[in-house]
């Protein structure tokens, strides 16, 4: 491990406590790529219910934030979609899962106004959709119309970074970057999930994409321990 001049690398066992019932819960990833699988499990081992999940989608199955919905965790998701998780849309349907839908784009706005700390934003897409204007209000600025959105924040925000040093300055690999930093600067209590940490200063500046202050906690990973959707079966004889 790291030297830990900042007291912010510890294990899973030193943040277990920090998860809750009836929790709001910030996650990075998308279709669970960039979500973090240690603390998702963890969150599972916790035995926490009732939750609020807010992040870009619900997985698969068996991926990612997708686990915990299909363990019936979550009592609420606000998301884009939930097209790859059969079980959020039978959840839906039987009435235990309440669902906010929101456009994949309007949704990391959201999330970003929350973590720059602003009441919410202004859109036009959806205003003429149901299921999206429904109970919102609206504005009008000149000749047009929009909907004002709420900025998102959460309880506990959980990211899945390549790479961390000791302050938490993060790093990305590759479209694992995706809502992870957005995620990581809207929770309260902000906790990485790290493939690699090291020493403040082995980080080239240009390659830090979240700077630490926003990090409280930084866990090693052992890495991903789910079988992607998309990866072919082997079949030996």
């Amino acid at each position: 491990m790291s030297e830990n001049t900042f007291g912010k690398i510890c294990r899973l066992d030193d943040v277990i406590h920090l998860f809750k019932d009836h929790q709001s819960i910030l996650f990075g990833g998308f279709g669970g790529v960039g979500t973090p699988p240690g603390l998702i499990n963890l969150i599972l081992e916790s035995g926490v219910q009732h939750l609020t999940l807010i992040g870009n989608d619900t997985g698969f199955p068996g991926i990612g934030i997708g686990k915990l919905v299909t363990k019936r965790r979550a009592k609420k998701i606000i998301v884009s979609h939930i097209g790859s998780n059969p079980n959020a849309g039978s959840f839906m349907n039987n009435g235990e899962l309440e669902v906010q839908f929101s456009p994949q784009g309007t949704l990391a706005e959201r999330i970003r106004a929350g973590g720059m700390g602003l009441g919410g934003i202004l859109t036009d897409i959806g205003i003429d959709a149901d299921i999206v204007r429904d109970g919102k209000q609206t504005i009008q600025l000149g000749d047009e119309h929009y909907l004002v959105e709420p900025s998102l924040t959460g309880d506990i925000a959980i990211v899945y970074a390549e790479m961390a040093d000791s302050y938490g300055n993060l790093k990305f690999d590759k479209t694992a970057r995706n809502t992870n930093p957005l995620v990581a600067m809207a929770g309260k209590i902000t906790i990485v999930e790290a493939k690699h940490i090291v020493p403040l200063g082995a980080m080239d500046p240009e390659d830090i994409i979240v700077p630490g202050a926003f990090v409280d906690h930084i866990i090693p990973s052992k890495g991903v321990d789910w079988k992607w959707a998309w990866e072919p079966k082997i079949e030996i004889d």
